[in-house]
């Protein structure tokens, strides 16, 4: 089945009892099975109702009444998206991400690299990585994300035997001792090592496309992936990136990837989507994104997002040091996970655990 390029954005977000109360009432639709709910939606794409027009807000109730009379059980239509939208998604990588006892989970990032634009090589020996990793997870980090080639603007490829050196020791040393772990990387070569050594998620920056047997790797293992959007290369993904529709190009740009990956033989449960904040977009091409995080629940997958210590968050705040952005790296994962994000992929993780804790206790 091929996603259908509906999209809905959910607007007039509510959490607590608020959300509960309304549910019951006919009156908001779960977002992604909770705590957040919805009470208006806008439609576009095809088959959008006549009432959404010129971007419309369509209440609870009429979203619904669409849906009964627009859709057959047997077509990827308006019934099946609120579905997507609404439904609790199952663990990812192990990890419950749905429902009123979940949490947003937190990825700590563990570069090994010796060009990273957030911590200039500071953990490119493998013996520092493992003890800066120990450090994440006993700050709150659920799973570590280890990533061996930089992916910052304008960065040059690197080799994958070069990037296996990198990384391995790092991997092999965190799984012995029982960390869960993902693998940063756009190459099959990495991934297979990787996932052979225990790794649980891969995280690929050109979702599955950069490397013509990524796909194969991750589907004949059990491992689960979080598609990211990049339009371009490192290289060159920042000069002048151009769409008319952000939204709505970034959105059906990973609901192919996401036919890809389930044709391949990825169950949708295994993959999570990511917009690309910072792969190949403008200062407003992130603003939108950020604004409009939820439509990408339409997908029916778990949504992720890496804001932390991005250019944009310095391009707004004139902060040049990527070190020194952790305000406002700690607001956007708030944004995010208001906008029902179920994973953030950070730098700083117990500042972010402590506002993350104060946001869920909020609700």
């Amino acid at each position: 089945m091929v996603l259908s390029r509906l999209r809905l954005i959910p607007v007039g977000l509510v959490s607590g009892t608020a959300a509960v109360e309304l549910c019951e009432a006919g009156n908001a639709l779960a977002l992604a099975g909770g705590p957040l709910a919805f009470t208006h939606a806008r439609v576009s794409g095809p088959g959008a109702p006549s009432e959404a027009a010129g971007g419309a807000l369509l209440p609870a109730a009429a979203l619904r009444c669409w849906a009964a009379a627009s859709a057959s059980e047997d077509e990827d239509g308006p019934a099946a998206l609120i579905a997507r939208v609404s439904a609790p998604r199952p663990n990812f990588a192990a990890l419950p991400v749905s429902g009123a006892g979940a949490r947003p989970r937190i990825m700590g990032v563990c570069n090994v690299t010796p060009d990273s634009f957030s911590d200039g090589g500071a953990h490119a020996l493998p013996e520092n990585a493992i003890v800066f990793a120990r450090r994440m997870i006993a700050a709150g980090a659920d799973i570590i994300d280890v990533g061996g080639e930089s992916t910052r603007p304008g960065a040059a490829p690197v080799d994958p035997a070069r990037e296996l050196a990198r990384v391995m020791p790092v991997v092999t040393g965190l799984v012995a001792e029982g960390v869960p772990v993902s693998i940063d990387t756009r190459r099959a070569e990495v991934m297979r090592a990787a996932i052979d050594a225990g790794v649980s998620l891969v995280n690929d920056v050109s979702a599955l496309a950069d490397d013509p047997d990524a796909m194969r790797v991750v589907a004949a293992s059990d491992a689960a992936v979080i598609l990211v959007h990049m339009r371009g290369q490192p290289a060159d993904m920042q000069d002048g990136p151009r769409y008319d529709d952000v939204l709505g190009e970034v959105h059906d740009a990973l609901a192919a990837r996401i036919d890809a990956c389930r044709t391949a033989g990825i169950a949708p449960d295994r993959i999570a989507v990511d917009p690309g904040f910072g792969f190949g977009k403008t200062l407003d091409h992130n603003l939108a994104l950020l604004a409009g995080l939820a439509q990408f629940h339409g997908l029916g997958c778990s949504v992720a997002v890496g804001l932390s210590r991005k250019s944009f968050i310095g391009a707004m705040t004139g902060e040049d040091d990527p070190a020194a952005r952790m305000p406002g790296s700690i607001a956007a994962a708030l944004l995010a996970v208001s906008r029902g994000a179920q994973i953030v992929r950070v730098h700083d993780v117990a500042e972010t655990r402590q506002a993350l804790g104060i946001w869920r206790a909020a609700l």
